[in-house]
């Protein structure tokens, strides 16, 4: 199981730990696909281009990326991911990561868990 927090801001939140640094990731239900990483994690991740992607955001907007596959170190295994990489220093996790779990989110009590059906 994966134990996480929700920021003052209600953000849920986990770490992940990646090429000997902890990272904070964000839980996002509203993005469908597996994860959006630093740009830092690309050579470390050995990450693959595998040409675009198009996604459409909240608002309708349609934006392309690159996307990657990549090994992603995720509930005490090595996920098969498709990744696309940005500024700064947050990880998202998205619902393609999460077709394995049970999410539990606890707003009041400021705590969220990830456990594997």
């Amino acid at each position: 199981m994966i134990e996480g927090t929700i920021t003052p801001e209600g953000v849920p939140q986990i770490d992940i730990e990646i090429a000997g640094r902890r990272w904070n990731a964000v839980i996002d239900t509203g993005f469908n696909g597996y994860v959006e990483l630093p740009v830092a994690l690309k050579e470390p991740l050995n990450a693959d281009n595998i040409g675009p992607i198009r996604s459409t955001l909240a608002a309708g907007q349609t934006i392309v990326d690159d996307a990657y596959v990549a090994q992603f170190p995720f509930d005490g295994e090595e996920v098969t991911v498709v990744a696309t990489f940005v500024e700064g220093e947050d990880i998202l996790i998205g619902t393609e990561m999460l077709k394995q779990h049970i999410l539990h989110i606890d707003f009041p009590e400021k705590r969220l868990s990830l456990q594997r059906k």
